[in-house]
């Protein structure tokens, strides 16, 4: 008995010394296989890495200084729910989404309770808090929050630093300052210039320390990040928003403009101060998406003829004294009809009087009359005065520009006439700009620029600034009566709503139809335009050079540079002139209007209540009896601008500005029928001044 009691306790002591061998072999080889044949799992690259530094993007600058595009750090914010202990949670929760609410203003309180409380329940360790990166002032804000101020490890805040791109102006320079995004795309001088913005990236060495914190090694090696440097652009501010303002403000006078551009140069320089794209979409807001300026080559039309009448002297075929024929205004050649736009044609008239009018005809027959013999020559005289140099801007995005020539496919026995009047070759707006530029600048012609100088810390580390495409593209002879006509166009000619008694202008207006597929006019009668003035001022003494260009949609009215470019020159011209501290006109008082500058409405020029020619005006139109005009400005100190209306059949006239007995008085005599709601002058009318409306329409018109 005793036996057998002694066996089992000798059976059990050996299973139990057999369990425990056995488990002693097993733990033995884990640790064998731990030891030589399994890798290990912590490494050196969970202790060390390398850790890349970001440079700061660097600053696009206005010619003053004056930020046009900066970096600003920004901060994107995760949450670690795991980390918050149930206290810290009961107490502060309530608080902590009271102060993201008031902060983030996106959701109420409860919201954000809700929110938090569903990330921790799941266990969230990087929930997004915010809709949105937050900059330095609202981080601050943020980590004194309840729970967010215990830091990452005890209240889960995690602060991920970033950069993010702004510009102080908004939309101003849009389209030149531009954008780049992660893949290289871009427009502007963010993409042409990013291998300088970008800066260089750094390296250094950090390890993990115990709080799970990664910090410098010392003594290892490290290269800093190198920031951007900064680009001084010619861009002047007060300038830049004067032509995006009026081109917008013109644009949106009639549905059927599809965009426009305006540059203004710097004559000495070719510095561009201000240049503006705009483009309207179908709910008529505007963007810059689309280079008008020079990215878009067309055939300019008549703002050519400057180009055409200063070769013609250079080569002494004709002076401005030369008298050519305009007949009735039409005239068959090479199988093309060319016609002026005043009826019953000009007549006989010198070759000024011909500019001034811009006479299609008369320009056709003096260039056919000059170089027929010889086309090649007038070719040649263009290309030598650089008319359609490749400009190589600092910009990317120039457009081919290009002169039909003989011995082109295309040629034919009419593109002489037509080169005459500004057709049979395709150039942007900046290269005539470029082009009047020269001639307001003593002939030479100065290359358009948008970069002054590279900075690093506010010093210039590489200069460009402004260079020659050409010393002289004609003598000094020629330029004299060249500019003298480009004068007489703003004194006696298309141009007249130019003149001003302050300062002198000088420059040519330009209207051109566009063709589309080799067409100028489509199946349905529908046409394309785009109307141009391009000049100068102060014409004795040049500083500035100005086009304006806009481009219509389809349609089958008439749109003219004299009506609808060069109103925004002159708009533009003004304030450039009163903001010029060399131009400054008298200040006064505040909330005063001069006693010589009323306040009058637009109407019926030379009727009793509008004797213009006995006020002082900004601008002052050549009107026989009694035409219709508008009349903007005069409010605030300056001189009121008057614009001669054109009232053509079909064609809903501009009455904006008027009282209401004179717009029932044009409206209804056109044919419309009118309604009308509210008190004072006509504020907004609908449809819009331009638009084609036949006899019997409706206008609404909407005082104030």
């Amino acid at each position: 008995m005793e036996d057998n009691s002694t066996n089992r306790i000798f059976l059990r002591f050996f299973f139990v010394y057999l369990a425990f061998l056995v488990l002693g072999a097993i733990a033995v080889s884990g640790i064998m296989k731990e030891q030589f044949l399994t890798k290990d799992k912590i490494t050196t690259d969970d202790i060390y890495k390398e850790q890349v530094l970001e440079p700061t993007r660097g600053s696009i600058l206005a010619c003053d200084g004056s930020p046009l595009a900066v970096s600003i750090p920004v901060y994107e914010l995760r949450w670690d729910s795991k980390v918050v202990a149930d206290t810290t949670w009961s107490k502060g929760i309530d608080s902590l989404a009271r102060g993201l609410a008031r902060i983030f203003g996106n959701k109420s309180a409860s919201a954000y309770r809700t929110e938090l409380a569903n990330a921790r329940k799941a266990g969230n360790r990087y929930k997004q808090i915010g809709p949105r990166n937050v900059d330095f002032g609202e981080l601050e804000m943020i980590e004194n929050l309840p729970i967010f101020r215990l830091g990452q490890f005890k209240g889960g805040l995690i602060v991920i630093k970033g950069s993010e791109r702004v510009n102080p102006y908004g939309t101003l320079a849009n389209r030149t300052i531009g954008s780049v995004n992660a893949v290289g795309e871009g427009t502007g001088i963010e993409l042409t210039y990013d291998y300088r913005l970008r800066g260089k990236k750094g390296m250094q060495t950090v390890h993990r320390t115990l709080g799970n914190e990664w910090i410098p090694v010392n003594g290892a090696p490290s290269s800093p990040a190198v920031d951007g440097d900064d680009i001084r652009t010619t861009i002047d501010v007060r300038i830049q928003e004067a032509a995006e303002t009026e081109l917008r403000n013109q644009l949106a006078m009639s549905d059927v403009f599809e965009g426009g551009t305006a540059i203004i140069m710097d004559v000495p320089t070719g510095a561009i101060r201000g240049i503006a794209n705009m483009y309207k979409r179908r709910d008529g807001t505007f963007d810059e998406k689309y280079n008008y300026a020079f990215g878009h080559a067309t055939e300019p039309g008549s703002t050519l003829k400057l180009a055409s009448l200063m070769a013609m002297i250079e080569d002494r075929c004709i002076t401005l004294e030369t008298e050519v024929d305009g007949g009735d205004g039409e005239w068959h050649y090479g199988g093309i009809r060319i016609t002026d736009t005043h009826r019953g044609g000009y007549g006989k008239m010198t070759a000024q009087e011909a500019f001034e009018k811009s006479s299609n005809v008369a320009f056709a027959k003096m260039i056919t009359e000059s170089y027929g013999d010889d086309p090649a020559a007038y070719i040649s005289r263009l290309h030598n005065m650089k008319l359609v140099e490749k400009l190589n801007l600092d910009i990317d995005g120039e457009a081919y520009a290009y002169i039909l020539s003989p011995g082109d496919a295309a040629w034919s026995n009419s593109s002489l006439a037509s080169l005459g009047y500004g057709y049979a070759l395709t150039v942007t707006p900046m290269h005539i700009l470029t082009f009047y530029n020269a001639v307001a600048n003593g002939g030479k012609m100065m290359r358009p620029y948008f970069i002054e100088d590279f900075e690093r810390d506010g010093t210039p580390v590489q200069v460009a600034g402004p260079s020659v495409v050409s010393g002289s593209i004609c003598s000094r002879s020629t330029l004299n009566d060249v500019r003298k006509a480009l004068r007489g166009v703003v004194e006696n000619g298309t141009a007249k709503i130019c003149n001003d008694p302050r300062y002198a202008i000088a420059g040519k207006t330009g209207t051109a139809r566009v063709a589309v597929n080799g067409r100028y006019e489509d199946e349905h009668g529908y046409r394309r335009y785009q109307a141009s003035f391009a000049g100068y001022f102060p014409a004795d003494d040049p500083k500035y050079s100005c086009i304006v260009v806009l481009y219509t949609g389809p349609t089958k009215g008439n749109f003219y540079g004299a009506t609808w470019a060069a109103p925004v020159f002159k708009r533009i011209a003004d304030k450039i002139y009163t903001s010029h501290p060399d131009w400054n006109p008298p200040v006064y008082a505040n909330g005063m209007t001069p006693p010589d500058n009323p306040s009058i409405a637009s109407g019926m020029a030379e009727s009793e209540a509008m004797p213009i020619d006995q006020m002082p005006m900004a601008s002052r139109p050549h009107v026989k009896g009694k035409g219709w005009v508008r009349i903007d400005g005069g409010e605030k100190g300056e001189l009121p601008t008057v614009t001669s209306l054109e009232i053509e059949k079909g064609i809903v006239p501009d009455v904006s500005g008027m009282g209401l007995k004179d717009a029932l008085y044009l409206l209804e005599n056109e044919g419309y029928k009118v309604t009308f709601s509210g008190t004072g002058r006509v504020r907004t009318q609908n449809p819009q001044a331009g638009t084609v409306l036949g006899k019997g329409g409706k206008v609404t018109l909407t005082l104030k």
